[in-house]
């Protein structure tokens, strides 16, 4: 999906890149040509150390962390009529928690270069609720997802640090394949579209943050 294009993208400019995956032996697989510049660990949004055994095995592979990008996320439905109540705490697991943690060990890193970045990929879902085919919960956490992405944004400013959320629309991964009353297959943005925002992002000065994209 999404990761998969960022990643891709990113190795064909040059980066090095530590990956983070529930599934690393897929992960590897899908990047076997680009060993020498990729690390893979195993990753689970819902399990608070896997943000500090990330950092700990990228500082030891490559000295340092210029960018953090934070693309895991969920989706499960909820409305006030159907579902229960621990699909939120679920999905502010993952879709906040998580990235709030990677965010939190990565600063004092981020700052030493003087230019780090960090990008969350949110979602319009962020930035309204669009109709009742929407999860409460997906909206509630994208919207959350933004707050982070903001206060990160102040955290870190004054030691170079800029921060990003992209919030796409549909975009056409397996993630919204079966979702009800998603934007038709032919209406999608593809996952490369967001790689390539990402690599913008990333190459962006400091005196030209893009808080929101």
């Amino acid at each position: 999906g999404i990761g998969a294009a960022v990643a891709h993208k990113l190795l064909g400019e040059g980066y090095s890149l530590s990956l983070g995956g529930r599934k690393p032996e897929t992960v590897e697989a899908n990047f076997a040509d680009f060993a020498d510049r990729v690390l893979v660990t195993r990753f689970d949004a819902t399990v608070p150390d896997n943000a500090q055994v990330w950092l700990d095995r990228t500082l030891e592979r490559f000295g340092s962390v210029d960018a953090l990008v934070n693309n895991a996320g969920m989706s499960k439905p909820l409305t006030f009529t159907e579902g229960e109540e621990s699909v939120l705490d679920e999905m502010f697991e993952v879709n906040v928690k998580s990235p709030f943690r990677m965010i939190r060990t990565c600063l004092p890193h981020l700052a030493k270069c003087g230019y780090g970045r960090i990008v969350n990929i949110a979602s319009t879902d962020a930035k309204r609720y669009r109709d009742s085919s929407v999860s409460v919960a997906y909206a509630a956490t994208k919207h959350a997802l933004l707050a982070v992405s903001h206060a990160a944004k102040f955290a870190g400013w004054d030691n170079g640090i800029r921060v990003t959320a992209i919030c796409p629309g549909a975009v056409d991964t397996d993630f919204i394949a079966t979702t009800p009353g998603a934007t038709p297959k032919a209406q999608r943005i593809a996952p490369e579209t967001i790689a390539e925002a990402v690599s913008f992002i990333l190459r962006l000065p400091n005196n030209a943050a893009m808080s929101e994209m």
